[in-house]
C-alpha cells in the first residue's frame, strides 16, 4: 500500500497559517473510482482514500508507515522567504517610484 507524507499549505481563503505545522498522512487511491450505473454516484471500492492522519512531525509520520509495512513517498515542504518592511521605506530617499497616494 503507498502512503503520501506532506505538510499541507495553508488554505487560499484566509491568510492564517493554522495546521500547518503539522504532517499528513494520506493513502493513494488504490482502485479506480467507477460511476454507479443506477444513481450515477461515483463510488470506489475501497475506502482507505478517505482516511487522513495528522502528525506533529515528519519523523513520527514516517516511523508509523515503516511499523506498518507502508510504502512511503515524502514530499517537502517549501519555506517561505519573508523581507522584513518598515513602514519608513515608503518615505526613503533610496525608493525607486514615485510614491503617491
Amino acid at each position: 500500500m503507498q502512503v503520501r507524507i506532506y505538510q499541507p499549505p495553508k488554505t487560499t481563503m484566509q491568510s492564517g497559517r493554522a495546521r500547518t505545522g503539522r504532517w499528513l498522512l494520506e493513502f493513494e487511491p488504490g482502485a479506480k473510482r467507477e460511476i454507479e450505473p443506477l444513481m450515477g454516484w461515483t463510488s470506489a471500492k475501497e475506502t482507505r482514500h478517505q482516511v487522513r492522519l495528522w502528525f506533529d512531525t515528519q519523523e513520527e509520520a514516517i516511523a508509523y508507515a515503516e511499523k506498518h509495512g507502508l510504502m512511503y513517498s515524502l514530499e517537502t515542504p517549501k519555506t517561505r522567504k519573508i523581507k522584513p518592511k518598515a513602514y519608513a521605506d515608503n518615505f526613503a530617499f533610496s525608493r525607486m517610484g514615485r510614491w503617491t497616494h
